[in-house]
Formats: structure tokens, C-alpha cells, sequence
């Protein structure tokens, strides 16, 4: 077989993603993936009748080039989109109260203080910052206050991106905020603004899955016909050449060397540091300094009359207030009623993240005690799960943060 033009190391989403956009430009593309199948931590499976998600359960779109891609390869025709639901919800003093999503709503909810609200509408006033440097915490306060990021922000923070606000860099993790600042002066106005000039332009925003789970787009994307995809393939050693690289692997147990005009690294930082060690020591070691959170991931079914609680939203986030180890549960037989056999509920747990590391490597015991300790009386919990699935993921998610601290 001819050597690629270019090969991609790492079959994740983001390897597989770009190897697909090249590969539908006519360049030829070969991508290595180190374990036995591709999809990184995207992995969808059956469990007694259930579809659990190990990562990623739906996808969230607000941009034209992913319609497209959904559209060219026909996957538009196998979307499972989310119930619609508005309500979600925040665990606050040991009860749920739902989340406002708008700056209106906010405005006008009964879930914050009157000076929270207050400081809410002085928001086009507030002044700027270090955009490059600041952390979440410092933009959040600075432009909307203490009480919306103790109470929305940083459970977001927190529970679907596991980070800490504190030290996580704004622009980086919250990049659709900062960026209205940038453009407008102003949240407030940036969003007003969209709302009014783009509102026929700008994409929909929608979330979705697909018929079977998340693994039906990474297979679409792993099985291209123009994409040559080797499982079970490590990268062991780059080396620059004259007119190009020559990579060095070991393809199920066998030495494995190919000459490719570039190299696109989608591997985990500590993989990529050693990778490029050779090359470029300071690199190296920066790429080994990024932080990862570990996450757990704990789906449990129920039937349908252990659930007293009517399940009418996306679920809840818990903020670090309540000083408990759950970072969030999503309800996602209620967004999803495919992924749940008739007469269950499925809910998606989440334990860890950099709140509490800690509680990511907790035994199967203690992991399920601690989560139906929390949900029985919010839910109004009676009985067991009848079904526990544990995925643990050491790296989950990296970690933003600034190496550069003023």
C-alpha cells in the first residue's frame, strides 16, 4: 500500500473528525489508534435492555459546517433529537430548584437574591478585564457577580466540563461568553444584538443523538472508505526526514514504519509530550504539565414507579456549596426514552471531576451508596437500581488552566 500524505495519530473524535475533512478534500490519510477500536472515550453499549453512553451522550450544534457534514455522509437522516424540555435544575440547599438559561429569566426567577438580580442588570456597566488571562471565576464575578457564578456558572463548570472556575482561564472554557464581550463590550448586548441582526442567518442551535448511540458517528467517521484507520496501532517514535516523517510503531505487537508528509497529533498531552520529547524538549514538558480531570460516569435503571419525582427536565447540577462529590445527574430517559426498555428510568450519574478527584476511583459500593444516598430524597427514590453500569475515566477531560499565573 502507498504511504499517506498525511497520518493522523490518535482515532479519538478530534483524530477521527479531521482525518475525515481531509480525506473528503482527496488527501490521502492513514490514522493509528493504540487501543482495539476507535472512538477514544466515545463508546455506546447495551446493558439489559439499556443504551448507555461511557462519555459523551449527545451532541450540541450551533455551527453550519456540522450540518453539512451530517447532510454529505446522510447522518442527518439517523438524528435522535432531544426531548424538548426548559426546565433544569440546581441542587440547592438539599432541594431542586429550577435554573433560569436567559439573562431575562434570571431577571425575573425567584432563584436569586434581589441584589443578585440587581447586580444581573448593572451588567452592561461592568468594566474590562485581562480577556487573555483572567480565570472564569474572575469574569463571571466581574460581569455578572458572585451570586450567578456560585449558583450557575460554576456548576456548569464544575459538573459537564469537570473543572475548577477558580483557576480554569475564561476565554478558554468559556469562550461564546468572552468573545460577546470582546465584540460587544457586553454579554447582555452581544446577546440582544445576535438575537436581532442574525436571527435568519445563525445557525439553530439543537441537541441530538443518533439512532444506537454516539457510536453510530464515529463509526461513520472511522469507516470511510478513504480513510486507511489501523486499531491496535502505537506510535512509538517520529522522526523528521528530508521530505517529510518517518513513523515508527507497533501495529498489534509487529514493528510498523511508514513515510508521510505531515503529522496531526490527537493524542492525550502525556502521550503527545513523549511522542515529541525528542524533537522538542520544551514543548514536551508543557504538554506534560496539562492537568486532566477524572470522572466516573454511573448510569442506573430504575422502573418507572420506583421514580416518585415527575422527570420534567434535563436533570440537575450541583454546585460546590453543597460540598458533595456529585457533580450532576442527567435524566436521560426523560431526553432520550429510546435509551431506557419500556417502564424505565435512566438516570447518568457523574462523580469526581477537579472538585473531588478523589471520588472518581471509589469502589462500585461506595460509589452507588453515595449517589442513591443523594437522589432518593430528591427524586423520591423506592428502592434500588436494578441495573449499575461504572465507567471509569482517569483522564477525562483537560483541565484549562493558565501555566502562566501573574
Amino acid at each position: 500500500m502507498t504511504d499517506p500524505d498525511v497520518l493522523v495519530i490518535g482515532a479519538g473524535i478530534s483524530g477521527l473528525s479531521v482525518a475525515w475533512l481531509l480525506a473528503h478534500e482527496g488527501v490521502s490519510v492513514e490514522v493509528w489508534e493504540q487501543s482495539d477500536h476507535p472512538g477514544g472515550k466515545i463508546q455506546t453499549r447495551q446493558q439489559s435492555g439499556y443504551l448507555l453512553e461511557e462519555s459523551a451522550s449527545m451532541v450540541l450544534n450551533f455551527r453550519p459546517e456540522v450540518n453539512r457534514f451530517l447532510a454529505t455522509t446522510q447522518m442527518d437522516q439517523h438524528k435522535v433529537r432531544r426531548a424538548q424540555t426548559e426546565h433544569r435544575y440546581l441542587l440547592r440547599d438539599n432541594q431542586l430548584v429550577e435554573l433560569p438559561l436567559t439573562l431575562p429569566a434570571m431577571a425575573r426567577s425567584q432563584a436569586w437574591s434581589t441584589s443578585g438580580k440587581l447586580r444581573l442588570l448593572l451588567e452592561p456597566f461592568a468594566g474590562s478585564g485581562d480577556s487573555e488571562r483572567e480565570t472564569v471565576t474572575e469574569f463571571v464575578t466581574r460581569r455578572l457577580g458572585q451570586e450567578i457564578l456560585d449558583q450557575a456558572i460554576e456548576p456548569f463548570v464544575a459538573g459537564p466540563l469537570a473543572s475548577d472556575p477558580d483557576r480554569a482561564n475564561a476565554a478558554a472554557t468559556l469562550p461564546r461568553l468572552t468573545g460577546l464581550e470582546q465584540r460587544y463590550g457586553s454579554i447582555t448586548w452581544g446577546m440582544l444584538s445576535n438575537k436581532l441582526w442574525y436571527r435568519r442567518t445563525a445557525t439553530e442551535t439543537e441537541a441530538f443523538s443518533f439512532d444506537g448511540g454516539m457510536k453510530r458517528l464515529i463509526d461513520v467517521l472511522g469507516g470511510s472508505p478513504n480513510i486507511r484507520l489501523r486499531t491496535s496501532c502505537e506510535a512509538t517514535e517520529l522522526v523528521p526526514g528530508k521530505d517529510g516523517w518517518i513513523a515508527v510503531g507497533l501495529l498489534s505487537g509487529e514493528h510498523h514504519t511508514l513515510m508521510t508528509r505531515h503529522i496531526i497529533l490527537c493524542t492525550p498531552a502525556r502521550a503527545t509530550a513523549s511522542l515529541v520529547a525528542s524533537m522538542d524538549e520544551e514543548l514536551s514538558t508543557l504538554l506534560g504539565e496539562i492537568e486532566y480531570a477524572p470522572v466516573s460516569v454511573i448510569h442506573m435503571g430504575f422502573a418507572e414507579t420506583a421514580v416518585k419525582r415527575n422527570l420534567n427536565g434535563t436533570g440537575f447540577l450541583v454546585p460546590r456549596r453543597e460540598k458533595l462529590a456529585l457533580t450532576g445527574c442527567m435524566w436521560t430517559s426523560q431526553l432520550f426514552p429510546e435509551h431506557a426498555p419500556d417502564g424505565k428510568v435512566l438516570l447518568t450519574n457523574y462523580l469526581g471531576g477537579a472538585r473531588h478527584p478523589a471520588a472518581a476511583t471509589w469502589d462500585d459500593k461506595r460509589s452507588i451508596e453515595e449517589i442513591v444516598k443523594i437522589l432518593t430524597p430528591l427524586l423520591d427514590l423506592k428502592g434500588d437500581p436494578e441495573m449499575v453500569s461504572i465507567k471509569r475515566h482517569p483522564q477525562a477531560l483537560p483541565l484549562y488552566y493558565d501555566a502562566y499565573p501573574a
